[in-house]
């Protein structure tokens, strides 16, 4: 299992907003949900990472349904909590606190996550297993994403990414005609037909070991079936902590043949949230709904990664230098190959070459880590501006937020560069400019105004910069220009404001029917 160990050197800069009026946990409903994911859409260019604090009772339904909701997420939003009020003398609520700052604001890991108890879980892989104790949460079915005691150590092997070139964005809508079913023996098919009749739309059935229902019972069946035949959908989970739903018996296997949707090792908690989810979709038709709840959307069940293992130790690469150093062990290949990877990756970046990148992927090689100057491949394709290895790292799960050591990012990059359609590209997966880049970009444009820059002005309009930032003596670029009699420019950029103005325009009167307080909503990095 790769990891990696960091320290933090970053200094960063918290906002912390707060609802009012603040909500009990269990008072948590779906609407709240919503509110929570569209605060976030709404400030998420402006933040690095997200921190939720919210209780721990229905905290981890709350972490699955954020992470449907937030679709392509590139940034980290991390749920924490406490067993024990921060104010109390003895708490758990200030280490979770610190613990979940510190890894949003340090960390790219494109995930809702939660953080209790010096462990990072997937938001949608844990549940609550115990109300006595520090250590309140699990993940039954994935080891953590990171922990926190000395050091931070991160499992990048195991951080999920979006493998898209589409903005985020939140979809609130969450349909709450669906329920959790859990099977006991002597269940009555009176009880089983009463709770699936209208307006149930989607049951999560708890069922025995991997996914068992008695099949000696046809009343349960015939009941199960007339539902699934009427449009609602069922997905089996089993009510084990670990495991998953396999149907290797017979009373496994006519739960199958009734209709039901198998969901793997899905936590009660995610399966609901996702089937609330998927339901809210209305453009979708019910046949393109069930494919969704069998798809593996944000990671909320296992994959089949042993391809990716076996290639790291048939790898002739590095047995050559496994081989060269005397070393076998599994543990010590993968070490090798983390070392040596992002440099190599790198390389094959700057010259175009997707195939070596696709070999390096091959031996379980992740695409997005930086080499020793923090620079991942898609800085230096950016910088390249080589269009098809973006394209083919974007889709591999490279994130556009990742900063190198200088605090440059793949858009800053291929600005300096300009590579006008690696900008474009970026920009249209949802790149933008980090607050420290923006700090400097004032100074910047104004010398590109003095020079008449035209090219070098447009590169940074369309990769989202205000053209109208003063300079480090108060000027801006539009100021400079008239100074200078750069008529051309001074022309070019009274469009390009005009323009960027008739937009905004445009989206607060869009918005305009939003709540005044929404300000005051979120609490978050």
């Amino acid at each position: 299992m790769a990891t990696c160990k960091s320290k933090q050197e970053k200094r960063v800069v918290y906002t912390v907003l707060e609802y009012n009026p603040l909500l009990d946990s269990s008072n948590m409903t779906t609407d709240d949900w919503g509110k929570i994911g569209k605060d976030i859409e709404k400030n998420y260019e402006n933040y690095d990472g997200f921190v939720v604090l919210h209780g721990t009772d229905t905290m981890a339904y709350t972490a699955s349904a954020l992470s449907f909701m937030c679709e392509h997420l590139g940034k980290p939003i991390v749920l924490t909590g406490s067993q024990v009020p921060i104010y109390e003398l003895r708490n758990d609520g200030r280490d979770n606190l610190l613990g979940a700052l510190l890894i949003a604001g340090q960390f790219v890991i494109p995930e809702v996550c939660l953080y209790f108890y010096n462990r990072l879980y997937r938001g949608n892989r844990v549940t609550k297993v115990d109300a006595g104790s520090f250590n309140a949460f699990s993940s039954p079915n994935l080891p953590p994403l990171a922990s926190t005691e000395v050091d931070i150590t991160i499992n990048w092997d195991t951080v999920w990414r979006a493998n898209t070139m589409t903005r985020f964005q939140v979809s609130p809508e969450m349909n709450r005609n669906v329920g959790l079913l859990r099977l006991f023996p002597g269940i009555t098919a009176a009880t089983v037909k009463a709770f699936l009749q209208l307006p149930m739309e989607g049951v999560v059935l708890e069922t025995y070991g991997s996914g068992n229902a008695p099949n000696n019972r046809a009343d349960l069946l015939d009941e199960l079936k007339k539902a699934i035949d009427a449009g609602v959908i069922i997905v089996n989970c089993t009510q084990c902590l670990r495991g998953t739903v396999s149907p290797a018996y017979a009373t496994g296997m006519v739960l199958l043949d009734a209709g039901l949707i198998a969901g793997g090792d899905m936590t009660p908690e995610a399966a609901l949230s996702k089937l609330s989810y998927v339901l809210a979709k209305n453009e979708l038709d019910i046949a393109a709904k069930k494919k969704m709840m069998s798809e593996n959307l944000r990671g909320e069940m296992s994959a089949n990664l042993a391809g990716a293992k076996l290639c790291l130790s048939n790898s002739r690469f590095i047995q050559a230098i496994a081989k060269s150093l005397s070393i076998s062990c599994k543990e010590e290949l993968q070490a090798i190959r983390d070392a040596l990877t992002p440099s190599l990756a790198c390389a094959a970046a700057k010259i175009g070459d997707t195939e070596a990148l696709e070999a390096l992927k091959g031996m379980g090689s992740n695409l997005y880590l930086g080499d020793y100057d923090g620079r991942t491949p898609l800085h230096i394709a950016a910088c390249e501006g080589l269009l098809n290895v973006v394209q083919y790292l974007l889709i591999n799960g490279a994130s556009v937020y990742v900063k190198d050591r200088y605090g440059a990012t793949p858009l800053s990059n291929a600005v300096h560069f300009r590579r006008k359609e690696v900008v474009k590209l970026l920009r249209k997966t949802g790149a933008h400019f980090s607050r420290d880049e923006l700090e400097e970009a004032g100074t910047e444009l104004c010398s590109l105004a003095a020079s008449g820059d035209l090219d070098g002005l447009e590169i940074w309009s369309l990769a989202g910069a205000d053209l109208n930032i003063p300079g480090y003596n108060g000027q801006t670029a539009i100021q400079v220009a008239q100074a200078v009699g750069k008529n051309e420019v001074v022309t070019f950029l009274v469009q390009v404001m005009s323009n960027k103005s008739k937009t905004v325009f445009g989206d607060f009167n869009e918005f305009d029917d939003d709540d005044d307080d929404d300000d005051d909503e979120v609490n978050e990095m």
